[in-house]
This record gives structure tokens, C-alpha cells and sequence, in this order.
């Protein structure tokens, strides 16, 4: 291995063939690193720019063997971006535990999975980064986005205290929470069906529509990559970071500082619930 490859910094970034991933993994490309992303089955992607493995996120040994690929390809990995993800919507009372544990599955234990397998290197090394990419929806409990929000609320949370145990071994980690951007996570999400006759029919079918609205009209997944960007540049991160509106991350602000009752009208009005 040459000089010139050990010098540049190795990256690799979970759900990597569309979206967010694809966007994150172009923009690190073109600034000079080495870039390698992964996809439950990449021989269907086309015209990816950068070479993609394949990983499944709740499939332990998909983990394992794609990170010793890159290991052995490259002998290191310098950056993680954990950003594999799945939506999921509905009434918490109709949605089937299966989804529930399926929505946890990919959304908390398998960046849980990632970083343990991708670890031990980067203590060899005495050094890493870590980026979990998560949701300001995490930061609240979301009328029918209860289990998205939940699953990326506790993400947000382990990372602070990973943080903490990692420092030692000189490795950082910080989330990034993105707002709503335009990607195709509304398609690729479960939707808990509208049911005739259930109590929540005319509600949830008002607010999936609304939901899908917002995601339909986010922003540019470019904002995401400059941003990812931003913060592996700096030698200190923060903990926690957020991307979005002003209006998305100016709720995180005002739930801090309003009384629970005030916050929750607010978000009842927001949804026209």
C-alpha cells in the first residue's frame, strides 16, 4: 500500500445507494477520501460512484464480512457513517410488534452492530470517528412516528455515554440529526394500513399525508453530505448536531424551554390533530 492511500482517510457509510448515504459518500469522494458504502444488495445498484459492499444491518455476519473486506482492501477505517435506516409510521396500538422490532432492529441495534464490529480496529489504530446519523424526530414523541422516534431517540442517547467510554482510545462519535430532506425513505417505509372503520382512520390517514408532504418538499440530501463534512474536520465535535429547517431545529429549542403541556398543544395544532 502506498504512502499516498495510508494518508487518506478511509470511510465507510452504511445504506450508501440512494439518499442521504449516496449524497454523504459523493460529496467525502470528491473531497479526497476513500470511500465505501454499502447496500443490502448492491449488484442492483447503478451508477454508484463509489465502490459498495454488501451489508445488511441486522444480519451480524453481512457486518462482519463486510468490514473485513474493507480491512483487507484497506487496511483501515478511519470514519464511520452509520446512516442505514428505515421509516415506519402508524397508530402505536395497530402497529404489529414484528414492525416494531424490525423498525429497532435497523435503526438502533444494527449501528449498534456496525460499531462493535468496526471498534477493535480503530483502538489498534488509537483512533477513529464515528457519525450516527439519526432524526430530529428523535428529540420527540411524534403523533403516529412514535417507533421512529423512539428508535432514533435511544441512538441519540447511546451515543452520548459511547462518547464517553471511547474517549480514552482517543476515537470520537457524535450524531447528526437531519431534518426532513427529499429522499425516498417515504417509499421505502412501513406504513401501518389506514383501516376502515378504525378509530384512528381519519387522524393518521390526515397526518401520513402531511408526513409525506414534508418529505416531498425537504431539502437537498447535499446539505447532509457538507455538514457530515463540516464536522470530520473538526478536532473537537460536539455531541450532538442537527440539520434541517430553521423551523425543525428551532422545535428542538423551544421543547427544551416549554412546559410539556404547551410543547404537546403545539405539536397537536402542527398536525391538525
Amino acid at each position: 500500500m502506498s504512502k499516498d492511500a495510508l494518508s487518506q482517510k478511509t470511510v465507510l457509510i452504511t445504506g450508501a445507494s440512494s439518499g442521504i448515504g449516496k449524497a454523504i459518500g459523493e460529496y467525502l469522494q470528491q473531497k479526497g477520501y476513500i470511500v465505501y458504502g454499502t447496500s443490502r444488495n448492491p449488484q442492483k445498484v447503478t451508477g454508484s460512484k463509489f465502490q459498495l459492499l454488501a451489508l445488511d444491518v441486522a444480519d451480524l455476519q453481512s457486518i462482519k464480512t463486510a468490514v473485513g473486506t474493507l480491512i483487507e482492501k484497506e487496511g483501515k477505517i478511519d470514519i464511520l457513517i452509520n446512516n442505514a435506516g428505515v421509516g415506519i409510521t402508524g397508530p402505536l396500538e395497530e402497529t404489529p410488534d414484528e414492525e416494531i422490532k424490525q423498525a429497532f432492529e435497523t435503526n438502533y441495534f444494527g449501528p449498534i452492530k456496525v460499531i462493535k464490529a468496526v471498534l477493535p480496529f480503530m483502538r489498534k489504530r488509537n483512533s477513529g470517528f464515528i457519525i450516527n446519523i439519526t432524526s430530529i424526530a428523535g428529540y420527540m414523541g411524534l403523533p403516529y412516528r412514535g417507533v421512529y422516534s423512539a428508535s432514533k431517540g435511544a441512538l441519540e442517547i447511546t451515543t452520548e455515554a459511547f462518547r464517553m467510554e471511547l474517549k480514552h482510545f482517543n476515537i470520537k462519535m457524535t450524531n447528526l440529526a437531519p431534518g426532513d430532506f427529499a429522499t425516498n425513505i417515504a417509499a421505502g417505509r412501513y406504513h401501518a394500513p389506514v383501516k376502515g372503520g378504525s378509530p384512528y382512520e381519519i387522524p393518521y390517514g390526515n397526518t401520513l399525508k402531511l408526513m409525506n408532504e414534508h418529505v416531498d418538499a425537504g431539502g437537498d440530501p447535499d446539505f447532509v453530505a457538507k455538514a457530515v463534512y463540516k464536522i470530520i474536520k473538526n478536532p473537537n465535535p460536539e455531541v450532538h448536531y442537527k440539520v434541517g429547517s430553521f423551523l425543525q431545529k428551532f422545535s428542538i429549542g423551544l421543547k427544551r424551554i416549554l412546559p410539556d403541556k404547551v410543547y404537546e398543544k403545539m405539536l397537536l395544532k402542527h398536525y391538525k390533530l
